[in-house]
């Protein structure tokens, strides 16, 4: 814990054998009090390691259903062991977990609500071998997404994020797609919802198990997130009224 407030890392998990290990020992276990690994239907061992190494709270889905679908499911679990702060690090250790205190830190101290690791603050982003054409891309998408939903991130495509449980149980997160462009509708949605994001510099390795999306995965993800900037520009100025920006449903 810290400041009394229950500290939950999640891990989207798939085919991930060779580098949980690794990013599993960097967490800070002193403050985190849980950690989630959802597999997506893994083709290899990641959920024997994750057992091995002592995990102890492991989803296993059935069949694969997406980056999207993987982060549902985490955050469900999380909320379901009462976390006060979720965060969500790829097991693939291109994020070090070693900024889960920092992050974890804003939020605790009521700073913030959510808070991202940027790899685009300071030069991470090409010193850890961002291709070119992503690091391009990304630069193209974040100034398109800050114009049109009036915004001032540095990037809103990392994966190391961190959340309050108020953020988690305030945005409908479950009416987004399966698909990576998750990513980008969940902060369109915490900024719709009121909420303000912050961010903290962090290093990225780009290398052979690292995983990442081709090319033509990349251009449809381009596609999806100026088509969730547009979306969130209508919805702001009552011209469209689409699901994801509704408020979570109440459970029964």
């Amino acid at each position: 814990m810290l400041n009394n407030k229950k500290i939950v890392v999640v891990f989207p998990a798939y085919n991930a054998e060779r580098t949980i290990e690794q990013t599993y020992n960097e967490i800070p276990k002193d403050i985190v009090d849980d950690v989630i690994l959802v597999d997506d239907c893994s083709k290899d061992d990641t959920i024997e390691v994750a057992k091995r190494i002592g995990i102890k709270h492991i989803v296993s889905h059935d069949t694969n259903k997406g980056y999207g679908g993987n982060q549902k499911s985490c955050y469900q679990k999380a909320l379901d062991l009462d976390a006060d702060i979720i965060i969500m690090v790829h097991p693939d250790y291109q994020y070090t977990p070693k900024l889960i205190l920092a992050m974890a830190s804003v939020i605790s101290n009521d700073l913030y609500p959510c808070i991202l690791g940027s790899r685009i603050l300071g030069k991470g982003a090409l010193k850890g071998g961002m291709p070119i054409y992503k690091y391009i891309a990304n630069r193209f998408l974040t100034l398109t997404q800050n114009i049109l939903m009036g915004q001032k991130l540095s990037e809103y495509h990392t994966g190391y994020r961190a959340f309050s449980r108020e953020v988690i149980e305030s945005i409908n997160y479950e009416a987004n797609s399966d698909d990576f462009v998750f990513d980008n509708q969940m902060l369109a949605q915490i900024f719709y919802a009121g909420f303000e994001i912050a961010e903290i510099t962090c290093p990225t390795k780009y290398f052979t198990d690292a995983s990442s999306i081709n090319l033509r995965r990349s251009i449809q993800y381009g596609i999806g997130v100026l088509i969730t900037a547009f979306s969130y520009f209508l919805q702001k100025r009552g011209l469209l009224k689409l699901e994801i920006f509704k408020p979570k449903p109440t459970e029964k």
